[in-house]
């Protein structure tokens, strides 16, 4: 989720945030862009906003009406405010990408990725993350089973998280198969276990399905997504949120890997006599196996 200049407890975002259900798809489209990027609301024209959040700007006069002002100055002033009251930067960082957006396509895309990922892992460092991150560490230790599900571009960060966990013990299923079958796990499932879900917008219909039909039949949510307004973040018991704004075409899902590491490390550490145990374990059996090559070929 994309760093913002307004804090945790602002009223106007809870507001948002409460109300977001209830919203048409448009007035949500709209509402997800102003609380993902409440610096731009403060320094574009409402016109402008609208074309970045890709609706009309109508849209942002009838959310405006939605949350209780009168127009939407009202909701530009508040968040303009918030910007005033703090010193950490974030017009002059707006103001530097408008700038950065007009240098030759190419120049320094490759800077501008690795600075951007930097500055996201870096507010996984904050302290309501760190606090998130740990509880959502304890919550998988004590789970018997650890059903863990992501799809699409999400199933490289559940795999991840699958195999490491697989090399510590026999609590990881993966909610993945051929033919359909990913879900099929989830039959013998039980109240007390978990699932791990792993999903990004646009959210994969199957992801949230299986989601659903599990906490159904009693299972712990808990989701690593990239927004307080995911359809993950009602039905979840822990959330960790993960930034995925990018300057390539496409999303990012190096925080998300991030925080899968943290959690493989968290829960080795909370047991580190059973995790040595167990990756001895696998270090003999892959090693029987010829697994990884010990010696480099010699070059001709």
């Amino acid at each position: 989720m994309p760093q913002s200049p307004v804090s945790k407890s602002d009223p106007l975002r809870e507001q948002i945030i409460a109300q977001f259900d209830g919203m048409s798809a448009q007035l949500q489209q709209a509402a997800r862009y102003v609380l993902e990027h409440p610096e731009e609301v403060a320094l574009v024209s409402m016109r402008e906003l609208a074309r970045l959040a890709a609706v009309q700007p109508a849209t942002m006069t009838r959310l405006a009406k939605v949350l209780g002002f009168q127009g939407y100055n009202e909701i530009r002033a508040h968040y303009a405010q918030t910007v005033r009251q703090r010193n950490d930067g974030f017009a002059a960082k707006v103001r530097q990408r408008d700038a950065q957006a007009a240098s030759p396509p190419g120049s320094d895309i490759a800077y501008h990725m690795l600075h951007g990922l930097s500055a996201q892992l870096a507010a996984l460092c904050e302290p309501e993350q760190l606090k998130r991150l740990t509880a959502m560490a304890e919550r998988l230790a004590a789970a018997k089973k650890v059903y863990v599900l992501g799809l699409r571009s999400s199933h490289v960060v559940a795999w991840h998280f699958h195999y490491v966990m697989s090399l510590l013990g026999e609590r990881s299923v993966h909610l993945d198969g051929p033919a359909g079958t990913g879900g099929d796990a989830l039959i013998r499932a039980k109240p007390g276990e978990v699932v791990l879900v792993v999903s990004i917008k646009p959210y994969a219909l199957d992801t949230l399905m299986l989601a659903q039909l599990a906490k159904e039949k009693g299972l712990a949510i808990l989701s690593i997504t990239d927004s307080e307004v995911s359809p993950l973040a009602g039905i979840s018991e822990h959330t960790v949120y993960c930034a995925t704004e990018s300057y390539s075409f496409f999303h990012t899902l190096t925080p998300a890997l991030a925080v899968s590491e943290v959690l493989c490390t968290l829960l080795a550490e909370f047991d580190r006599p059973s995790a040595l145990k167990s990756l001895q374990d696998a270090d003999d059996h892959l090693a029987h196996l010829n697994t990884y090559s010990n010696t480099l070929p010699r070059r001709e």
